[in-house]
């Protein structure tokens, strides 16, 4: 047995997937082998979710029949209302949409994975509910009352309705539409491993998207967008920005939302995302913010542009949330509702040709210890 010890597995091939590919070196990022801008450009995250889980774009017919089932899958039953209602008002919306979505597995029993039509609806209902269990469990912490969802409305427009009790418009419905794409599928990230880890047992689908979800949570993954919203805040004016890399490089603390494990150039995340910030702070006013943001990337690529280190898709997509009046700890929930697509896809790939992770260690502790008697210890 090889004593190789690959930190992280970072560069270990652990699975063949046919669903995202990313090519770090050029910044290229495809889902089912169309590429990232093509798609934000052109399709809606309906159309993205279908791609990531059958392999194809999907037929005109086939698309009104997949948004139909999506739509009708949303409503929560009135018991997991009732558990986010006993959560603690105080408490993160990652750790209630985590509890939300398993307890779904107690509503909507799907103990047999071998069913694939159980476990097609299994996925659409979390990739329709999730959404919904965000929008309850933030208005019941407000002590507003939970707004059932609107089926004349799309995923995105439906989720900030729910969330605000407003219809957004065409421009804000739009953007949201597309940083839902842009963030749907990513490889083999640390969620998606996650997940695809906990389906290799044949574990229930709603435990399996639960651990991807508490993986999504970190602040070394999710969670770096909220993190960057506080950097920008905490830097204070692009006048400072120079010192405070300078800092963070000679004390040699991560910068959040720069860098990236695949990427050693922008993010093509990032770019799209830029674009439609500036788009957007033209028609909606702008924030200092951006301006801090736009000076930390310029001064980071002349520091640190030699190192591979850019803007990744965190770096902005908290800006653009941020005015749209989205709550701050919600940004990696949003996250989730985008991401979802691409675990529900890998976990249905794993199971196609499962076969349980199980890798080895290397043991670096003591060798024929001797127990102690607990009178002589």
């Amino acid at each position: 047995m090889s004593g190789d010890f690959t930190p992280g597995l970072a560069g270990v091939v652990a699975a063949r997937s046919a669903i995202g590919w990313i090519d770090g070196l050029e910044g290229v990022l495809r889902y089912r082998g169309i590429r990232i801008e093509d798609l934000a450009e052109h399709s809606t995250f309906e159309e993205v979710t279908y791609l990531l889980l059958f392999g194809e774009l999907p037929s005109a017919d086939a698309l009104a029949k997949f948004d139909g089932d999506l739509k009708e899958a949303r409503a929560l039953p009135q018991g997991v209302i009732e558990i986010l209602r006993c959560l603690p008002k105080d408490g993160h919306p990652m750790v209630a949409l985590q509890t939300g979505v398993a307890a779904l597995g107690t509503f909507y029993p799907q103990m047999d994975v071998t069913d694939r039509d159980g476990n097609r609806q299994a996925a659409l209902r979390m990739i329709a509910g999730i959404p919904t269990i965000i929008a309850a469990f933030d208005r019941i912490r407000k002590g507003e009352e939970v707004i059932a969802p609107d089926s004349s409305l799309n995923h995105a427009a439906n989720f900030i309705y729910m969330l605000s009790g407003e219809r957004p418009d065409a421009k804000v419905t739009r953007l949201v539409d597309v940083c839902l794409v842009l963030h749907a599928e990513h490889g083999f990230n640390a969620s998606t491993f996650t997940g695809r880890v906990v389906g290799s047992t044949l574990a229930n689908p709603y435990s399996t998207i639960a651990g991807a979800i508490g993986s999504l949570s970190g602040p070394l993954h999710g969670g770096a967008n909220e993190r960057v919203l506080h950097m920008l805040r905490e830097i204070g004016s692009a006048d400072t920005v120079p010192g405070f890399l300078e800092e963070m490089i000679s004390t040699k603390q991560k910068i959040m939302g720069l860098g990236h494990r695949v990427y050693r150039v922008k993010d093509p995340r990032a770019q799209v995302l830029q674009g439609m910030a500036a788009d957007l702070f033209s028609s909606h006013g702008s924030t200092p913010l951006y301006d801090i943001a736009h000076c930390l990337e310029e001064e980071a690529a002349r520091r640190l542009g030699a190192k591979g280190i850019y803007p990744n898709v965190d770096f902005y997509s908290g800006l653009v949330y941020e005015k749209l009046g989205i709550e701050v700890d919600l940004y990696t929930p949003l996250f989730a509702i985008a991401r979802v697509s691409g675990w529900t896809a890998h976990w249905l790939e794993q199971l196609e040709d499962n076969r349980i992770y199980r890798p080895t260690q290397l043991y670096v502790g003591h060798n024929d210890a001797a127990y102690v008697p607990m009178a002589d210890r």
